[in-house]
Order: C-alpha cells, then sequence, then structure tokens
C-alpha cells in the first residue's frame, strides 16, 4: 500500500528519491519521508501529508549523500501523522529503515524489546523493525546478517530498505509477499516497489521474490536467500513501457487520461491474439496448460474491487458462451471459506491489475495448497501474481496511475472475452459464433471513441447532480456487474453516498428509498432483458425517481422514461459492459471534479492494496 524508493550511486540521492516518491505516490499520500546518508551522517526528513509538503520542509537546506531511502505511507498501524511515517529508526538513530507490508506479530516482539530497555517513538508495526536490527549490530553482526536475523524473527508481509550509519555506502532490501524491484543503470542502482519510479533512469531491472535479500553499494549487489544464504543469479527483465506512458501529458489528472486510454487499452489486449478465419482466441500465456483447460468443469474467479466487478462479467460469458460452470467469489472470503476444489476438474482464476493485491494473493496460495490449476489475468509484467499462478494472461495496457481502475476494468473484461472464446472453441461453441465474438471485439476501439465523443453531454449532466447526496445504479445480466462498479467509481472519487444492484432486486427493498431526490443511473442497452429493465424504470418512474439511462444507440422509447440518456453503440450482449462502463467513469470523474475532489489520490484509499 505504500511507495518505498531508494537510490545509491554517484549522483547526489535526493532529487531522485523525491522524484520517485511523486511517482510512487499513487500508492499511499497520508505521510512521507526520506533519509540521506553522507558516510556515517545520516539527515532524515518527514512530515504529515503529501510528497510536496515533504518537498517544502526540506526547502532550500541542501541534504548531500549519494545514498537514501524513502517513503510515502498509506496508514495501516498508527494514525497519518509525522511521528508515525517512515523512515522509522532505532533509539540510537543508527538504523533507518522504509517498510510496505505488515508485521503481524509486532506486538509480541514489542513487549519483548521493551524488557529489554528499547524506548518506542511512534504506533506502527514497522517500528519494531531498526530496533531489533539494531539489537544483532550491537552483537556483531554485519547490517545484512542482522537484517537476515531481525526478518527470520518476524510473520508477515513485507518489502523493506534498510541502511544504517554504522555500517555506511550500503542498502540491504528484502522483500516477502510485497513487491520490489532493483533497477539497474551505470554505477547506480535504483530501488522501488514500483518500476515507475526506476523507469526513467534505465529499463532493465531485477524482480525480487519472496525470501530474497540484496545487498547493494555503489559498486555492484548480490542477491541471496534470506532462509540459507546461498547466492542467486536472477536474470534481468526489461520495463515494457516507457516513462512517457507514467506522464499525464495533456490530461488534467491520470484518471481522465486512463480512461480516454481506453481505445488503445483494448486494441492492445486484443493484439495478436484473434484469429478470424478460425472464430479462435490465442493465449500464449496458456499454451502450456492447454489441454488441462480443456478438461475443465468448473471455473472459480477470485478477485477485489473492481477487478471482482469484471469477474462477475465473466461468469456471465463464461457460462453462456463457453458452457463453463463458474464461481465468482472475492479474494477476502476465498480463503476463508471451505471451498470445495477437484484438481482434476477444477481451476481457479485470480484478476488483478497490479499483480500484488494480497487478498488476491492470499487466494493463490490457497488454491495451490489445494493442488488446484491456477491462472492469472494480470497487468503488471513480473508481479507476483504472474510469478505465483501456473499460466496466466498479461493485459499489456501501461501503467495504470490514477487509483481508481479504469482502462484496466475494460481490459480485464476484453481478456475474459478472448477466454471465453478459447475455452468455448475448446467446448461447444460454433465456428460462426467464435467468428462473430472477435469480429464485434475488433470493432470495440471505434465504438469507444464514439462513447468518449460524449464526454462533454456526460459533464453537463454532472453538473446537474453534483448536490445529490446519495445514488442508486442498476442493471440486469451482463450490466449488473456494471452497475456495482458505476456506483463504486462515484464512491471513491466523489464521495457520494451510491450503490448499485440488479434492476430486478429494486421492488425487494430499494425503492423505499426512491424520491425525486434519490436519482437512479439505469444501464438498459437492447439485449436480452430490455423489455425486463423497461418495467423497472416504470416503477421508479411511479415514485416520482429522477432516471439517467444509458441506452443503444436509435432506442427512441427510453427517452420517455428518461430526464437523461447516453448513447452507446449497439455491439453483442456480453461485450455491452466495455462500452457502457465509459459514461460511468467519466461521470464519477466529472462530479468529483466539479466537487474539487483529488480525483487521482482519493481520501484513504491506495492504489495497489498489499496488505490483507
Amino acid at each position: 500500500m505504500c511507495g518505498i524508493v531508494g537510490y545509491i550511486g554517484n549522483r547526489q540521492a535526493y532529487p531522485i528519491l523525491l522524484d520517485g516518491l511523486r511517482r510512487l505516490e499513487y500508492r499511499g499520500y497520508d505521510s512521507a519521508g526520506l533519509v540521506v546518508e553522507k558516510g556515517n551522517t545520516v539527515t532524515r526528513v518527514r512530515v504529515q501529508g503529501k510528497v510536496a509538503e515533504l518537498a517544502k520542509k526540506v526547502g532550500a537546506q541542501v541534504l548531500e549523500g549519494f545514498c537514501g531511502i524513502a517513503h510515502t505511507r498509506w496508514a495501516t498501524h498508527g494514525v497519518p501523522g509525522e511521528v508515525n511515517a517512515h523512515p522509522h529508526c532505532d533509539e540510537e538513530q543508527d538504523v533507518f529503515v522504509v517498510h510496505n507490508g505488515i508485521v503481524e506479530n509486532h506486538e509480541l516482539i514489542k513487549r519483548e524489546l521493551q524488557q529489554e530497555g528499547c524506548k518506542f517513538a511512534s504506533e506502527t508495526d514497522t517500528e519494531v523493525i531498526p530496533h531489533l536490527i539494531k539489537k544483532f549490530l550491537t552483537e556483531g553482526a554485519s547490517l545484512e546478517v542482522a537484517v537476515g536475523k531481525a526478518l527470520k524473527l518476524i510473520k508477515g508481509t513485507y518489502a523493506v530498505l534498510v541502511i544504517a550509519k554504522s555500517d555506511p555506502g550500503k542498502i540491504v532490501a528484502a522483500r516477502q509477499s510485497s513487491p520490489l524491484r532493483l533497477g539497474i543503470a551505470e554505477k547506480e542502482f535504483i530501488i522501488a516497489s514500483d518500476p515507475s519510479a526506476i523507469v526513467s533512469h534505465t529499463k532493465k531491472i531485477i524482480t525480487l521474490a519472496d525470501g530474497e535479500l540484496a545487498v547493494i553499494n555503489k559498486d555492484g549487489y548480490v542477491i541471496s536467500e534470506l532462509q540459507s544464504d546461498t547466492i542467486i543469479d536472477k536474470k534481468l527483465e526489461e520495463i515494457e513501457w516507457d516513462m512517457s506512458e507514467a506522464e499525464k501529458g495533456e490530461y488534467e489528472h491520470f484518471m481522465l487520461k486512463e480512461i480516454f486510454e481506453q481505445p488503445e487499452a483494448v486494441k492492445n489486449s486484443l493484439r495478436g491474439r484473434l484469429l478470424f478465419d478460425e472464430g479462435m482466441a490465442v493465449l500464449g500465456g496458456l499454451k502450456q496448460v492447454e489441454d488441462k483447460l480443456r478438461k475443465l468443469k468448473r471455473l472459480h474467479l477470485i478477485a477485489c474491487g473492481t477487478a471482482y466487478h469484471a469477474a462477475l462479467v465473466g461468469e456471465y460469458m463464461l457460462e453462456e458462451y463457453a458452457g463453463l460452470s463458474t464461481e465468482v467469489c472475492v479474494a477476502s472470503e476465498f480463503r476463508y471459506r471451505k471451498t470445495i476444489l477437484d484438481p482434476e476438474t477444477e481451476a481457479v482464476l485470480v484478476l488483478s491489475q497490479s499483480g500484488e493485491t494480497a487478498d488476491t494473493l492470499a487466494a493463490v496460495k490457497e488454491a495451490k495448497q489445494k493442488g488446484v490449476l491456477t491462472l492469472g489475468i494480470v497487468n503488471a509484467v513480473g508481479s507476483t501474481i504472474a510469478q505465483e499462478t501456473d499460466a496466466g494472461v498479461y493485459n499489456h495496457v501501461g501503467p495504470e496511475i490514477g487509483v481508481a481502475s479504469t482502462k484496466a476494468f475494460t481490459s480485464q473484461l476484453t481478456v475474459l472475452a478472448l477466454l471465453t472464446i478459447f475455452l468455448g472453441r475448446q467446448r461447444d461453441m460454433s465456428l460462426v459464433m467464435g467468428k462473430r465474438i472477435a469480429e464485434e471485439l475488433r470493432a470495440l476501439p471505434v465504438k469507444l471513441e464514439k462513447v468518449l465523443a460524449q464526454s462533454e453531454r456526460i459533464r453537463e449532466i454532472a453538473q446537474y447532480y453534483i448536490k445529490t447526496t446519495n445514488f442508486y445504479y442498476i442493471g440486469r445480466k451482463y450490466n449488473f456487474p456494471v452497475a456495482l462498479e458505476g456506483a463504486l467509481k462515484l464512491k471513491e472519487i466523489s464521495y457520494i453516498h451510491a450503490e448499485g444492484g440488479p434492476a430486478g432486486e429494486l421492488k425487494h427493498g430499494p425503492l423505499a428509498m426512491i424520491d425525486k431526490n434519490f436519482p437512479i443511473m439505469a444501464i438498459v442497452p437492447q439485449d436480452s432483458v430490455y423489455e425486463k429493465n423497461l418495467s423497472n424504470l416504470a416503477e421508479v418512474k411511479a415514485r416520482n425517481g429522477r432516471i439517467i439511462v444509458l441506452a443503444t444507440e436509435g432506442d427512441s422509447e427510453i427517452t420517455k422514461l428518461a430526464e437523461e440518456v447516453i448513447f452507446i453503440p449497439k455491439t453483442l450482449e456480453m461485450l455491452t459492459p466495455i462500452l457502457s462502463v465509459i459514461p460511468l467513469q467519466l461521470f464519477a470523474y466529472y462530479v468529483a471534479v466539479l466537487l474539487s475532489k483529488d480525483v487521482d489520490k482519493p481520501r484513504n484509499l491506495a492504489k495497489s492494496v498489499t496488505v490483507e
């Protein structure tokens, strides 16, 4: 949930650390801090608030040094504030640590250290780490040995960077279920929780795996296994995207940029994956498990948040067109259910933009423990979920910086449609149907452009509703999950209370809430449940509810029931969510902007949720 970055080389560390924090701020922004080392002199600066506040506090003072670590925080233990901001240190201010994750046994360790005379300054779980390291340093260990000993006592998750005045010119890095990458440039190294802090310096990276520890100085690095001290020869990877993809460019916010990138994102997710003449999808990442997939009788889709809504759409696709029994579960609940899994006929497919979502990763590990085939749909190449799953598919949509996911969602739906073709053609899907879905997928980018062209009209509608305090989103079948997603987007960035639900459930409770001050956002394309949706709109109209409708182009009847109508092009029913979600994303965005909210950094949220 937090952003961490470290630097060691022959340039001044402070500007590089500050730039890295700015690029990582979407991962956490309630406090920030850094430490710069020059010889055995260390300067620490911390603030409550965003990275801009840290830059102000540093001001004109010169922070000299060629080595440093930095952090931007999303609070778990301890309220946001300077005293709880990272880097944390021991009482003698020798060892400094930045940490992303949770130390689950910190209370026990803290009590034991306090009995030995240690005094703690913060409310965080992290602070036990520098105290433990200092304890082992005092006993004569080198910094890397002390870090290794300390981490062996910790239960939980971590990505940590450590420096010490008593062992200068060195950064020790380690990870367990929290991302950490080492960027390798000319005589310098950048260590970060996300490639966006690295890519402007180098595209060459090494992704640390769980249980690995790296010792880095200006001359090189050594990576070893934490438990055995065995040296590991890690392969260099290449960051696929350019720095320009992590810049806002002409857009006011990353979220708006990413909404408008969706036609290109869908193209990228489709590129090279459709065989039109054969009505087939080519998914290279699944090639090695193709025979196992042919034997599947049941597929479990596991995800969180927006990815969970994509999974719900995927459930309709896979059951209706691939003829495969599918069950969707929220990742945070999956491992706590006594789910019956058959390794011979079932598989688990997880969805995650970051590939680091802690609850989703836990579901993967639970499934693997039960011997079940695990698959992943992730965007971040080399991420933990990509490494842990048996096979999978990348989204290939570039970095998504805005906390509220947009282009990743439509890409996930696109990949799920490709998977539906792939699994369907393995089963009973006809050549004709496979070709039809493939052709409709190919036509989507142009249709997406047509929806985006209505952005000013959607902004005008948003202007009318900025004083609304409640919203209800409804849809049926494929667009029921889109109703959930639309409500989530409005909540996430505008802080307006919104709920989503199946249109057919209105009469079973939610209608009690409807009046002229409680508007409805209804997703009503001309599909197999169109007439049913019209009946639900009539129920709302009879109770003086105000209605905004997303409808299919050319639908003249719908205007009789709604105050505002936003039209989307016609497509296959299973693909309507890829079009219908766009106006909902834009509506949420414009409401938030008109209310002067910080769209890219909504309060209390962070992009990559790496804690349970």
